[in-house]
Protein backbone atom coordinates (compact mmCIF):
# COMPACT_ATOMS: atom_id res chain seq x y z
CA UNK A 1 0.00 0.00 0.00
CA UNK A 2 1.21 3.44 -0.98
CA UNK A 3 1.13 6.12 1.67
CA UNK A 4 -1.30 8.90 0.95
CA UNK A 5 0.21 12.33 1.52
CA UNK A 6 -1.47 15.62 2.25
CA UNK A 7 -3.39 17.27 -0.59
CA UNK A 8 -1.72 20.02 -2.57
CA UNK A 9 -3.14 23.51 -3.06
CA UNK A 10 -4.18 22.69 -6.60
CA UNK A 11 -6.02 19.56 -5.44
CA UNK A 12 -7.80 21.54 -2.74
CA UNK A 13 -8.85 24.18 -5.26
CA UNK A 14 -10.18 21.54 -7.67
CA UNK A 15 -12.04 19.74 -4.87
CA UNK A 16 -13.52 23.03 -3.63
CA UNK A 17 -14.67 23.98 -7.13
CA UNK A 18 -16.23 20.54 -7.58
CA UNK A 19 -17.92 20.73 -4.17
CA UNK A 20 -19.72 24.01 -4.86
CA UNK A 21 -20.42 23.64 -8.62
CA UNK A 22 -21.25 19.97 -9.14
CA UNK A 23 -24.97 19.21 -8.51
CA UNK A 24 -25.40 17.31 -5.26
CA UNK A 25 -28.24 15.63 -3.37
CA UNK A 26 -28.64 14.86 0.33
CA UNK A 27 -29.72 11.63 2.02
CA UNK A 28 -29.15 9.56 5.13
CA UNK A 29 -26.24 7.13 5.39
CA UNK A 30 -25.47 5.11 8.50
CA UNK A 31 -27.61 7.48 10.57
CA UNK A 32 -25.93 10.64 9.28
CA UNK A 33 -27.00 13.30 6.79
CA UNK A 34 -24.63 13.29 3.82
CA UNK A 35 -24.31 14.93 0.39
CA UNK A 36 -23.57 12.79 -2.66
CA UNK A 37 -22.94 13.34 -6.37
CA UNK A 38 -22.85 11.25 -9.56
CA UNK A 39 -19.53 10.57 -11.29
CA UNK A 40 -20.59 11.51 -14.83
CA UNK A 41 -21.81 14.94 -13.70
CA UNK A 42 -18.57 15.57 -11.85
CA UNK A 43 -16.55 14.78 -14.99
CA UNK A 44 -18.72 17.16 -17.06
CA UNK A 45 -18.30 19.88 -14.43
CA UNK A 46 -14.47 19.65 -14.45
CA UNK A 47 -14.33 19.63 -18.26
CA UNK A 48 -16.14 23.01 -18.21
CA UNK A 49 -13.83 24.51 -15.56
CA UNK A 50 -10.84 26.81 -15.99
CA UNK A 51 -8.41 23.86 -15.63
CA UNK A 52 -9.72 22.43 -18.93
CA UNK A 53 -8.49 25.56 -20.79
CA UNK A 54 -4.84 25.89 -21.77
CA UNK A 55 -2.91 28.92 -20.50
CA UNK A 56 0.06 30.65 -22.09
CA UNK A 57 3.08 28.36 -21.87
CA UNK A 58 1.15 25.70 -19.94
CA UNK A 59 -0.96 22.72 -20.90
CA UNK A 60 -4.52 22.17 -19.74
CA UNK A 61 -4.93 19.92 -16.74
CA UNK A 62 -8.08 18.21 -18.09
CA UNK A 63 -8.14 17.36 -21.78
CA UNK A 64 -10.21 14.16 -21.92
CA UNK A 65 -12.65 12.32 -19.68
CA UNK A 66 -9.96 9.77 -18.86
CA UNK A 67 -7.67 12.47 -17.50
CA UNK A 68 -10.50 13.73 -15.28
CA UNK A 69 -11.14 10.17 -14.00
CA UNK A 70 -7.44 9.72 -13.12
CA UNK A 71 -7.38 13.03 -11.23
CA UNK A 72 -10.59 12.16 -9.34
CA UNK A 73 -8.99 8.86 -8.31
CA UNK A 74 -6.21 10.90 -6.68
CA UNK A 75 -8.85 12.99 -4.84
CA UNK A 76 -10.63 9.84 -3.72
CA UNK A 77 -7.40 8.36 -2.31
CA UNK A 78 -6.81 11.59 -0.39
CA UNK A 79 -10.30 11.17 1.13
CA UNK A 80 -12.13 14.13 -0.33
CA UNK A 81 -15.01 11.72 -1.07
CA UNK A 82 -15.63 7.98 -1.09
CA UNK A 83 -17.63 5.57 -3.19
CA UNK A 84 -21.06 4.40 -2.00
CA UNK A 85 -23.49 1.69 -3.05
CA UNK A 86 -27.19 2.19 -3.69
CA UNK A 87 -29.35 -0.40 -1.92
CA UNK A 88 -33.05 -0.39 -2.81
CA UNK A 89 -35.45 -0.69 0.10
CA UNK A 90 -37.65 -3.78 -0.15
CA UNK A 91 -41.25 -3.71 0.95
CA UNK A 92 -42.24 -5.97 3.87
CA UNK A 93 -43.70 -9.43 3.16
CA UNK A 94 -47.13 -8.46 4.49
CA UNK A 95 -47.56 -5.72 1.94
CA UNK A 96 -46.45 -7.95 -0.92
CA UNK A 97 -48.89 -10.69 0.13
CA UNK A 98 -51.76 -8.20 0.37
CA UNK A 99 -50.96 -6.81 -3.04
CA UNK A 100 -50.88 -10.29 -4.58
CA UNK A 101 -54.25 -11.17 -3.02
CA UNK A 102 -55.75 -7.92 -4.25
CA UNK A 103 -54.40 -8.55 -7.73
CA UNK A 104 -55.91 -12.02 -7.83
CA UNK A 105 -59.29 -10.80 -6.57
CA UNK A 106 -59.34 -7.96 -9.10
CA UNK A 107 -58.39 -10.33 -11.95
CA UNK A 108 -61.23 -12.72 -10.96
CA UNK A 109 -63.75 -9.86 -10.85
CA UNK A 110 -62.59 -8.58 -14.21
CA UNK A 111 -63.01 -12.03 -15.79
CA UNK A 112 -66.56 -12.34 -14.41
CA UNK A 113 -67.45 -8.88 -15.68
CA UNK A 114 -66.03 -9.66 -19.11
CA UNK A 115 -68.08 -12.87 -19.39
CA UNK A 116 -71.28 -11.04 -18.40
CA UNK A 117 -70.61 -8.19 -20.77
CA UNK A 118 -69.91 -10.54 -23.68
CA UNK A 119 -73.22 -12.37 -23.13
CA UNK A 120 -75.28 -9.20 -22.67
CA UNK A 121 -73.66 -6.82 -25.14
CA UNK A 122 -73.84 -9.00 -28.28
CA UNK A 123 -77.23 -7.46 -29.13
CA UNK A 124 -75.99 -3.85 -28.95
CA UNK A 125 -75.10 -2.04 -32.14
CA UNK A 126 -71.70 -0.64 -33.18
CA UNK A 127 -72.87 2.95 -32.74
CA UNK A 128 -73.01 2.65 -28.97
CA UNK A 129 -69.45 1.32 -28.88
CA UNK A 130 -68.26 4.22 -31.00
CA UNK A 131 -70.01 6.70 -28.70
CA UNK A 132 -68.32 5.17 -25.68
CA UNK A 133 -64.93 5.36 -27.36
CA UNK A 134 -65.49 9.02 -28.23
CA UNK A 135 -66.47 9.77 -24.64
CA UNK A 136 -63.36 8.06 -23.32
CA UNK A 137 -61.18 10.03 -25.74
CA UNK A 138 -62.74 13.31 -24.58
CA UNK A 139 -62.15 12.40 -20.94
CA UNK A 140 -58.54 11.56 -21.72
CA UNK A 141 -58.12 14.92 -23.42
CA UNK A 142 -59.60 16.68 -20.40
CA UNK A 143 -57.23 14.85 -18.11
CA UNK A 144 -54.28 15.83 -20.30
CA UNK A 145 -55.02 19.58 -20.00
CA UNK A 146 -52.25 21.60 -18.29
CA UNK A 147 -54.56 22.82 -15.51
CA UNK A 148 -55.36 19.30 -14.23
CA UNK A 149 -52.98 17.86 -11.60
CA UNK A 150 -50.98 14.88 -12.75
CA UNK A 151 -50.67 11.69 -10.81
CA UNK A 152 -47.60 11.47 -8.62
CA UNK A 153 -44.95 9.10 -9.87
CA UNK A 154 -43.94 6.53 -7.32
CA UNK A 155 -40.18 6.71 -6.70
CA UNK A 156 -38.36 3.73 -5.33
CA UNK A 157 -36.58 4.52 -2.06
CA UNK A 158 -32.99 3.55 -1.53
CA UNK A 159 -30.24 3.84 1.06
CA UNK A 160 -26.47 4.29 0.75
CA UNK A 161 -23.84 1.95 2.09
CA UNK A 162 -20.03 2.07 1.83
CA UNK A 163 -18.64 0.28 -1.21
CA UNK A 164 -15.85 -2.27 -0.96
CA UNK A 165 -14.00 -1.18 -4.12
CA UNK A 166 -12.94 2.44 -3.64
CA UNK A 167 -12.38 3.49 -7.28
CA UNK A 168 -13.63 6.43 -9.33
CA UNK A 169 -15.51 5.23 -12.42
CA UNK A 170 -17.17 7.39 -15.08
CA UNK A 171 -20.89 6.58 -15.07
CA UNK A 172 -23.86 6.53 -12.72
CA UNK A 173 -21.77 5.63 -9.67
CA UNK A 174 -22.53 7.46 -6.42
CA UNK A 175 -19.86 9.24 -4.33
CA UNK A 176 -20.37 10.78 -0.91
CA UNK A 177 -18.60 14.00 0.07
CA UNK A 178 -16.26 14.01 3.05
CA UNK A 179 -14.63 17.36 2.25
CA UNK A 180 -16.90 20.17 3.51
CA UNK A 181 -15.17 23.57 3.25
CA UNK A 182 -16.70 26.81 4.48
CA UNK A 183 -18.14 29.00 1.75
CA UNK A 184 -16.90 32.58 1.48
CA UNK A 185 -20.41 34.03 1.95
CA UNK A 186 -20.96 32.22 5.21
CA UNK A 187 -17.52 33.30 6.40
CA UNK A 188 -18.23 36.97 5.56
CA UNK A 189 -21.65 36.93 7.22
CA UNK A 190 -20.21 35.38 10.36
CA UNK A 191 -17.44 37.97 10.47
CA UNK A 192 -19.91 40.85 10.14
CA UNK A 193 -22.09 39.38 12.90
CA UNK A 194 -19.12 39.08 15.27
CA UNK A 195 -18.05 42.68 14.60
CA UNK A 196 -21.61 43.93 15.23
CA UNK A 197 -21.82 42.10 18.56
CA UNK A 198 -18.46 43.51 19.69
CA UNK A 199 -19.50 47.05 18.65
CA UNK A 200 -22.79 46.73 20.58
CA UNK A 201 -20.98 45.63 23.73
CA UNK A 202 -18.63 48.63 23.44
CA UNK A 203 -21.56 51.08 23.23
CA UNK A 204 -20.60 52.99 26.42
CA UNK A 205 -17.23 53.78 24.88
CA UNK A 206 -18.73 55.42 21.81
CA UNK A 207 -18.59 59.20 21.33
CA UNK A 208 -21.55 61.16 22.72
CA UNK A 209 -22.81 62.28 19.29
CA UNK A 210 -22.91 58.69 17.97
CA UNK A 211 -24.77 57.51 21.05
CA UNK A 212 -27.41 60.26 20.70
CA UNK A 213 -27.83 59.49 17.01
CA UNK A 214 -28.25 55.79 17.66
CA UNK A 215 -30.77 56.57 20.41
CA UNK A 216 -32.95 58.67 18.10
CA UNK A 217 -32.67 56.08 15.34
CA UNK A 218 -33.81 53.34 17.69
CA UNK A 219 -36.74 55.45 18.95
CA UNK A 220 -37.80 56.26 15.37
CA UNK A 221 -37.60 52.62 14.33
CA UNK A 222 -39.69 51.59 17.35
CA UNK A 223 -42.33 54.23 16.59
CA UNK A 224 -42.49 53.12 12.96
CA UNK A 225 -43.01 49.49 13.90
CA UNK A 226 -45.65 50.45 16.49
CA UNK A 227 -47.51 52.63 13.96
CA UNK A 228 -47.63 49.76 11.44
CA UNK A 229 -49.02 47.42 14.09
CA UNK A 230 -51.65 49.98 15.10
CA UNK A 231 -52.63 50.52 11.44
CA UNK A 232 -53.01 46.79 10.96
CA UNK A 233 -55.36 46.56 13.96
CA UNK A 234 -57.29 49.74 13.04
CA UNK A 235 -57.98 48.62 9.45
CA UNK A 236 -59.43 45.35 10.71
CA UNK A 237 -61.67 47.20 13.19
CA UNK A 238 -62.83 49.62 10.45
CA UNK A 239 -63.64 46.76 8.11
CA UNK A 240 -65.62 44.97 10.84
CA UNK A 241 -67.65 48.09 11.72
CA UNK A 242 -68.62 48.80 8.09
CA UNK A 243 -69.40 45.12 7.51
CA UNK A 244 -71.71 44.96 10.54
CA UNK A 245 -73.52 48.24 9.75
CA UNK A 246 -74.20 47.30 6.11
CA UNK A 247 -75.06 43.69 6.85
CA UNK A 248 -72.06 42.26 5.02
CA UNK A 249 -72.81 44.07 1.74
CA UNK A 250 -69.93 46.56 1.75
CA UNK A 251 -66.32 45.36 2.04
CA UNK A 252 -64.02 48.33 2.68
CA UNK A 253 -60.29 47.78 3.26
CA UNK A 254 -57.93 50.62 4.19
CA UNK A 255 -54.37 49.86 2.96
CA UNK A 256 -55.25 46.35 1.74
CA UNK A 257 -51.61 45.40 0.98
CA UNK A 258 -50.22 46.50 4.35
CA UNK A 259 -49.62 42.94 5.58
CA UNK A 260 -49.23 41.35 2.10
CA UNK A 261 -45.99 39.79 0.88
CA UNK A 262 -44.94 42.74 -1.30
CA UNK A 263 -42.31 45.47 -1.31
CA UNK A 264 -42.20 48.39 1.14
CA UNK A 265 -43.69 50.93 -1.29
CA UNK A 266 -46.26 48.48 -2.70
CA UNK A 267 -47.57 47.74 0.79
CA UNK A 268 -49.01 51.30 0.89
CA UNK A 269 -50.64 51.11 -2.57
CA UNK A 270 -53.58 51.32 -3.21
CA UNK A 271 -54.88 53.49 -0.41
CA UNK A 272 -58.21 51.62 -0.10
CA UNK A 273 -60.45 49.11 -1.86
CA UNK A 274 -64.24 48.86 -1.82
CA UNK A 275 -66.49 45.99 -2.95
CA UNK A 276 -70.27 45.76 -2.92
CA UNK A 277 -71.54 42.21 -2.46
CA UNK A 278 -75.31 42.60 -2.40
CA UNK A 279 -78.21 41.32 -4.53
CA UNK A 280 -77.85 44.18 -7.01
CA UNK A 281 -74.22 43.34 -7.65
CA UNK A 282 -75.14 39.78 -8.55
CA UNK A 283 -77.98 40.95 -10.82
CA UNK A 284 -75.71 43.47 -12.53
CA UNK A 285 -73.12 40.80 -13.19
CA UNK A 286 -75.80 38.52 -14.67
CA UNK A 287 -77.18 41.37 -16.81
CA UNK A 288 -73.73 42.20 -18.12
CA UNK A 289 -73.08 38.59 -19.02
CA UNK A 290 -76.49 38.30 -20.71
CA UNK A 291 -76.02 41.55 -22.63
CA UNK A 292 -72.65 40.38 -23.89
CA UNK A 293 -74.17 37.09 -25.03
CA UNK A 294 -77.07 38.89 -26.77
CA UNK A 295 -74.68 41.21 -28.57
CA UNK A 296 -72.77 38.23 -29.88
CA UNK A 297 -75.96 36.50 -31.03
CA UNK A 298 -77.29 39.73 -32.62
CA UNK A 299 -74.08 40.30 -34.53
CA UNK A 300 -74.23 36.73 -35.83
CA UNK A 301 -77.93 36.98 -36.77
CA UNK A 302 -77.60 40.34 -38.50
CA UNK A 303 -75.73 38.92 -41.43
CA UNK A 304 -78.36 36.23 -41.96
CA UNK A 305 -81.31 38.64 -41.53
CA UNK A 306 -79.84 41.14 -44.02
CA UNK A 307 -79.59 38.45 -46.65
CA UNK A 308 -83.18 37.36 -46.04
CA UNK A 309 -84.44 40.97 -46.27
CA UNK A 310 -82.74 41.46 -49.63
CA UNK A 311 -84.34 38.31 -51.02
CA UNK A 312 -87.80 39.29 -49.67
CA UNK A 313 -87.50 42.77 -51.20
CA UNK A 314 -86.78 41.31 -54.63
CA UNK A 315 -89.79 38.94 -54.45
CA UNK A 316 -92.13 41.73 -53.28
CA UNK A 317 -91.04 44.00 -56.15
CA UNK A 318 -91.89 41.31 -58.71
CA UNK A 319 -95.25 40.69 -57.09
CA UNK A 320 -96.19 44.40 -57.06
CA UNK A 321 -95.43 44.72 -60.78
CA UNK A 322 -97.86 41.86 -61.60
CA UNK A 323 -100.68 43.10 -59.40
CA UNK A 324 -100.85 46.79 -60.38
CA UNK A 325 -103.61 46.24 -63.03
CA UNK A 326 -105.96 44.23 -60.89
CA UNK A 327 -105.38 46.35 -57.84
CA UNK A 328 -107.87 49.10 -58.91
CA UNK A 329 -110.74 46.69 -59.50
CA UNK A 330 -110.12 44.95 -56.19
CA UNK A 331 -110.12 48.24 -54.38
CA UNK A 332 -113.41 49.32 -56.03
CA UNK A 333 -115.14 46.07 -55.14
CA UNK A 334 -113.97 46.25 -51.60
CA UNK A 335 -115.14 49.91 -51.33
CA UNK A 336 -118.64 49.12 -52.57
CA UNK A 337 -118.95 46.18 -50.20
CA UNK A 338 -117.84 48.35 -47.30
CA UNK A 339 -120.44 51.06 -48.16
CA UNK A 340 -123.28 48.53 -48.36
CA UNK A 341 -122.30 47.07 -45.01
CA UNK A 342 -122.29 50.58 -43.49
CA UNK A 343 -125.76 51.33 -44.88
CA UNK A 344 -127.21 48.10 -43.55
CA UNK A 345 -125.72 48.79 -40.12
CA UNK A 346 -127.17 52.33 -40.19
CA UNK A 347 -130.68 51.13 -41.06
CA UNK A 348 -130.67 48.46 -38.38
CA UNK A 349 -129.47 50.99 -35.86
CA UNK A 350 -132.43 53.38 -36.65
CA UNK A 351 -135.05 50.60 -36.24
CA UNK A 352 -136.67 51.05 -39.80
CA UNK A 353 -137.92 47.71 -41.14
CA UNK A 354 -137.04 47.90 -44.84
CA UNK A 355 -134.58 46.19 -47.07
CA UNK A 356 -131.82 47.78 -49.03
CA UNK A 357 -132.20 47.33 -52.81
CA UNK A 358 -129.35 47.62 -55.22
CA UNK A 359 -129.40 49.49 -58.55
CA UNK A 360 -129.63 46.34 -60.60
CA UNK A 361 -132.75 45.18 -58.72
CA UNK A 362 -134.42 48.62 -59.22
CA UNK A 363 -133.73 48.50 -62.97
CA UNK A 364 -135.15 44.99 -63.16
CA UNK A 365 -138.30 46.11 -61.29
CA UNK A 366 -138.79 49.16 -63.56
CA UNK A 367 -138.32 47.01 -66.68
CA UNK A 368 -140.92 44.56 -65.38
CA UNK A 369 -143.38 47.44 -64.65
CA UNK A 370 -142.99 48.87 -68.20
CA UNK A 371 -143.62 45.43 -69.72
CA UNK A 372 -146.83 45.04 -67.69
CA UNK A 373 -148.11 48.51 -68.79
CA UNK A 374 -147.52 47.69 -72.47
CA UNK A 375 -149.41 44.40 -72.09
CA UNK A 376 -152.39 46.23 -70.53
CA UNK A 377 -152.45 48.81 -73.37
CA UNK A 378 -152.39 46.00 -75.91
CA UNK A 379 -155.28 44.30 -74.19
CA UNK A 380 -157.30 47.50 -74.16
CA UNK A 381 -156.62 48.20 -77.82
CA UNK A 382 -157.52 44.74 -79.01
CA UNK A 383 -161.27 44.76 -78.09
CA UNK A 384 -161.70 48.22 -79.60
CA UNK A 385 -160.31 46.97 -82.91
CA UNK A 386 -162.49 43.89 -82.74
CA UNK A 387 -165.64 46.02 -82.22
CA UNK A 388 -164.86 48.13 -85.19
Amino acid sequence: LQEVGEPFKEEKAVAKYLRFNCPTKSTNMMGHRVDYFIASKAVDCLLDSKWAKAKKGEEALFTTRESVVDYCNRLLKKQFFHRALKVMKMKPDKDTKKEKEKGKAESGKEEEKKSKKESGKDEKSKKEKEKKKDGEKEECKKDETPGTPKKKETKRKFKLEPHEDQLFLDGNEVYVWIYDPVHFKTFAMGLVLVIAVIAATLFPLWPAEMRVGVYYLSVGAGCFVASILLLAVARCILFLIIWLITGGRHHFWFLPNLTADVGFIDSFRPLYTHEYKGPKADSKKEEKSESKKQQKYDSEEKSDSEKKEEEDGKTEATRNLGTEGSGGERHSDTDSDRREDDRSQHSSGNGNDFEMITKEELEQQTDEGDCEEEEEEDRESRPSHEKS
